[in-house]
């Protein structure tokens, strides 16, 4: 089945499902890990002292946003997002709340130990300077930071970064997704940023470390928190990145309708994006089962199964199922119509795009992890363990939920109660 899928023309099954059907059968999983309870504050003035004065009660998570392989047995690389952060309702307009302004995102290390997750080394991102980051929204074109209370509103941070990817290359290394750019960041070993990749025309002034405008312009339309999600690196060094969810593409109705979201094959020695690709998500009754609002399908991760092979992971917040597609140069869209903001009607637009001469990607469902007991919500990173079993972390969201109960009186977090795990599923079959 891959070689016939290696071998289909670019638009091959028409963005459907391609042959086979899904196997998850007797997909399972094998093993838990859970990371225990480590203060916030304490986890960040280790790592660089004073940046957080007040935790509010929030304990380490949001490492669940990508997981990579480290090279030992049992031994990841994690990302954070942006930190904690929550919406509120104020007079009507949602807010996004940043709780404890001061944090940094990480890069952890983490070993599983039996049913415990250890954090083995933990690595901030800076600026050239050696400053945080920090997860503070950008510009004015990002959603504007409030208080933990949505009473008060924050500074905008041009060096801001909600990262989600994670890849580490042969000299140590990483590349970073972020969601704010959208942008592809080159971090040193010990994770001071080293270029920050941009769309052309994003304009972002008065970052303390080098920023360089060589993505396609298109994606400055990419709706607010859906950025790049997705990050896998290929044989031979180039990288695949994923859009999370379709482009707001002529505006923000025709983005939460679409299914056709977008993939990006970026070389580091061109420093430049070499191709793209027109990705179609499947109905979102079909990815998930009793839910009817498109706009909640996303991408989340990506993972390099071999040549230009990648399974995409197709999601909802309660579920997730994934693809395996083949990034055939044939089916490139880089630099044609497409890519044009004035075309009409846009690619998001398009309700049947290979129908329109749209090479879409050919997929095949490889697992469905909705019909494997044991899998929790939200995964948002895997990472391949060996030929049959993968690993997968959710994003518990630092425990956070949305609106004013989100913290109790004193302004103290009023817990979730959900905790980042690590998930092992071992396949029927190999990749």
């Amino acid at each position: 089945m891959i070689a016939a899928l290696a071998a289909a023309g670019p638009a091959a099954g028409a963005g459907g499902s391609h042959g086979g059907g899904d196997r998850h059968g007797s997909a399972e999983v094998v093993r838990t890990a859970t990371l225990g309870d480590i203060p916030l504050g304490a986890f960040s003035n280790g790592l660089l002292p004073g940046t957080v004065s007040d935790d509010r009660g929030v304990d380490l998570g949001g490492i669940g946003s990508d997981i990579y392989p480290a090279g030992r047995k049992d031994e990841f690389w994690t990302v954070t997002d942006r930190g904690p952060n929550g919406q509120i309702k104020v007079d009507g307009t949602k807010r996004r709340t940043f709780p404890v302004p001061g944090f940094d995102p990480a890069i952890v290390k983490i070993r599983l130990a039996g049913g415990s997750v250890k954090v083995l080394d933990a690595i901030p991102v800076t600026t050239a300077s050696g400053r945080p980051v920090t997860g503070l929204s950008n510009q004015q074109r990002d959603e504007a930071p409030y208080s933990y209370d949505a009473r008060t509103p924050l500074a905008y941070n041009p060096n801001g970064l909600d990262t989600e990817g994670i890849v580490r290359s042969p000299d140590g290394s990483f590349w970073l997704t972020d969601e704010y750019g959208p942008s592809l960041v080159r971090v040193s070993a010990r994770g001071k940023v080293l270029t920050r990749y941009v769309p052309k025309g994003l304009g972002l002034k008065g970052t303390d470390y080098p920023v360089v405008e060589a993505l396609p312009s298109v994606l400055l339309q990419r709706k607010i928190n859906r950025g790049f999600e997705g990050l896998a690196q290929l044989p031979g060094g180039d990288l695949a990145i994923a859009v999370q969810s379709p482009l707001s593409l002529p505006d923000t109705d025709a983005g939460e309708a679409s299914r056709t979201t977008r993939l990006l094959r970026f070389s580091p020695k061109k420093k430049a994006v070499t191709a793209e690709f027109a990705y179609r998500f499947d109905p979102v009754g079909v990815v998930d089962p009793g839910e009817d609002d498109t706009s909640e399908l996303k991408i989340s991760s990506v993972v390099a199964v071999g040549g230009d092979r990648l399974l995409v992971e197709e999601r909802t917040d309660r579920t997730a199922r994934l693809q395996l597609v083949r990034l055939d140069r044939r089916a490139n869209i880089l630099g044609s119509a497409w890519d044009d903001t004035t075309t009409s009607p846009s690619l998001e637009q398009l309700d049947d795009p290979a129908a329109s001469g749209v090479p879409v990607l050919a997929k095949r469902l490889v697992v469905d992890l909705g019909k494997v007991p044991g899998v929790p919500g939200k995964i948002e990173g895997i990472a391949r363990v060996d030929r049959d079993t993968f690993a997968l972390i959710n994003d518990n969201d630092f425990g956070m939920t949305d609106g004013t109960g989100a913290f109790d009186a004193q302004g103290r977090l009023v817990d979730s109660g959900i905790e980042t795990s690590v998930t092992y599923v071992r396949l029927p079959h190999g990749i």
